[in-house]
Parts: structure tokens; sequence; C-alpha cells
């Protein structure tokens, strides 16, 4: 296993195959905090670039729009993209949104930096530079290990992939609403800045 040093500055990360435990993968956030890794199930390390700025302004929009929801109701506790989590299949991830009901944390320990613990509800929001099938694969990644509810949000062909656990994956094109559903009790998100579209 190579030294888990600071990573150089100047490094093509595409370039670079990284596996390391879940033990080496904390020191190595630990020891990179500008840096933003994701751990696959099989410990290749994932380094992800940081979001171009109409992709964080639209990060924004997303987390503010469920913070406001939750502030509200108070049913759960929100992360946004830079909080981390285990999956039962041993991958730390880090969602644009995850959402975690209240009860998710009966028994569970937040001493460690990326407890194991699946949240109800995640977004994945395209940005221009992300590949479509990577997150597709993410997004199947999360209902596997528990995800009640996901929405893929693709800005760029005004589409959102649903992923319900037990379901095919629904495909809904330039909708400027979505309901939480029985996840997120009486939640609507409004995608029409998301979306760039025309006010009513």
């Amino acid at each position: 296993m190579q030294s888990l040093q600071k990573l150089p500055v100047l490094v093509d990360t595409s370039q670079i195959t990284l596996r390391v435990n879940h033990r080496e993968f904390v020191q190595l956030c630990q020891d990179n905090p500008e840096l933003r890794l994701e751990l696959s199930a099989t410990g290749e390390v994932i380094a992800m670039t940081p979001a171009a700025f109409e992709s964080s302004e639209k990060n924004g929009d997303l987390f503010g729009q469920i913070l406001f929801w939750n502030i509200k109701n108070k049913q759960g506790r929100l992360l946004d993209s830079s909080g981390g989590f285990t999956l039962p299949n041993g991958a730390v991830k880090s969602p644009d949104v995850s959402w975690f009901q209240h009860s998710k944390f009966e028994n569970i320990s937040l001493d460690v930096a990326f407890p194991l613990i699946v949240p109800n509800f995640v977004i994945e929001l395209k940005s221009k530079s992300d590949n479509l099938k990577t997150l597709q694969k993410k997004m199947l990644e999360y209902r596997n290990n528990g995800v009640r509810l996901g929405w893929l949000i693709n800005p760029q062909k005004h589409e959102v992939e649903i992923y319900r656990i037990g379901q095919e994956v629904e495909v809904i094109e330039s909708p400027r609403t979505l309901s939480g559903e029985s996840v997120l009790s009486g939640f609507v998100l409004d995608l029409s800045t998301i979306f760039d579209l025309p006010s009513k």
C-alpha cells in the first residue's frame, strides 16, 4: 500500500487508481481536507472535481428548498455534497443532497467520520462534465443499498430519473415540480430555476 501522504497538487487523478481500506480512506481524507473524495465498494478512491459555478448554484437551490422544508417539518437530518456516509456494501458516498429520517440515528455512532447509515432520500445533479452512465450506476447503488427514493436531475436534457426500491426507474421529461412522495411527506421541489424554465 502506498504511503497515505498529501497528494501532489498537480496530479492527473484520472490516471491513478488508488485502493485503500476504510480506515486508510478516513486517514486520506483527513490528510487532504481540500479534496472531495468517495470510496467505491471495492476500495477504489474516487476524486471529484469542484462543482462549476452554475452547478454549484443549482445545488444550493436544491439543498435550500429541502432545508426549508426540513426546518419546518423537523422530520430528519440533511447533508449537503460535502457530507459523507458509509453504505452497507462498504462504499463511502456523498450525494449532492441526502436526507435521513430521525429514526435512522437510533444505535448509530456519529463519533466516526463516515457512519454506516443509509439515507432515506438522495439527489444527484448532473453537471455538464458528469458522465450520465456513471451517475446512473451510482443511483442504482443507492437503491440497492436501501435508499427509498432518489432523484437524478439532468438540467441539460430537462429530465429527472426517479429511483425507488423494488421498482423500475421512471424518467420524467421537463417536470416543473417533483413530489417527495411518502418519503419527504408534503415536500414539493420547484424545478423552474434548475431547468431555467420561464415563469408562468
